[in-house]
């Protein structure tokens, strides 16, 4: 069966107070949840980081202990070259075995200075995950605060939001499809959750601008549905200011002062 617009719009007041409840429940919550989901990444990107500064402490001590193996290596060559010259023939023998040993003995110093240059780099690592200790034990105490304050919080609302979401399903359920996903978007949009609203003493009961009084009475009507121009919220109805008639003041009666004579003895 097709639903009247009249009937449509009260199902999305009644979805929108639902949602302002939810709203509101969470409202008390404040930024606890972004903040403590915050903190959480954080923390996961500060445990990343020391992964990270751990691998690099391996790879460079056993860059290290690969230099140390090129410069034994090196001390090797350059004592067997000193062996072989003592038995040389010619000069240009000595020469050639003379540039070997130049040679081994420039990678060898080469090699312990990259080895070097890798021990301060350790150092600079281990200080960095100093530092970054630190900062995660800081951020785990201000996690572990914030989420009792949560968990708190969401202990004395947490029964009453389940309830309400229950009934939102439900709710929902009452409206059309179509009409249900620009609720939602509508939802999405504004700041205080507000996408059905009612006419208040002639404005828009979510940005508050002026509605005209033709505007007002096609809203009452109910044939269509009519979005407010300025926000675009949907229009639910009108609410009707009760003019309360001014008792006429009742006016108490002056009593007349008399003149009092004192009469002058002769």
């Amino acid at each position: 069966m097709k639903q009247s617009i009249e009937k449509k719009l009260n199902n999305l007041l009644k979805l929108q107070i639902i949602d302002s409840n939810i709203y509101e429940i969470k409202k008390v919550r404040g930024a606890l949840p972004e903040e403590v989901q915050d903190l959480e990444d954080e923390l996961i990107g500060y445990n990343t980081r020391q992964e990270k500064y751990n691998d690099e402490i391996n790879n460079l001590q056993q860059d290290i202990e690969d230099l140390k193996n090129k410069v034994s290596n090196a001390k090797k060559l350059i004592k067997k070259y000193k062996e072989q010259q003592m038995n040389v023939r010619n000069n240009r023998e000595f020469d050639a075995i003379s540039k070997e040993i130049e040679l081994q003995e420039l990678d060898s110093k080469i090699f312990q200075k990259k080895s070097g240059e890798n021990e301060i780099k350790i150092e600079e690592i281990k200080e960095e995950i100093k530092a970054t200790k630190k900062i995660i034990k800081e951020r785990t105490e201000i996690l572990k605060s914030k989420r009792n304050d949560l968990e708190v919080l969401s202990s004395e609302s947490q029964g009453e939001e389940d309830k309400l979401v229950k009934q939102k399903t439900k709710a929902a359920k009452r409206v059309e499809n179509s009409l249900l996903l620009g609720y939602e978007k509508l939802v999405e949009r504004q700041r205080n959750g507000l996408a059905v609203v009612k006419v208040k003493r002639n404005a828009c009961g979510g940005c508050f601008n002026i509605v005209p009084p033709q505007r007002q009475t096609e809203i009452k009507e109910k044939k269509k549905i009519i979005l407010c121009e300025y926000c675009g919220r949907i229009f639910a109805d009108v609410i009707v200011e009760e003019v309360k008639e001014k008792k006429p003041i009742k006016r108490t009666k002056r009593t007349k002062r008399t003149k009092r004579t004192s009469k002058v003895k002769k």
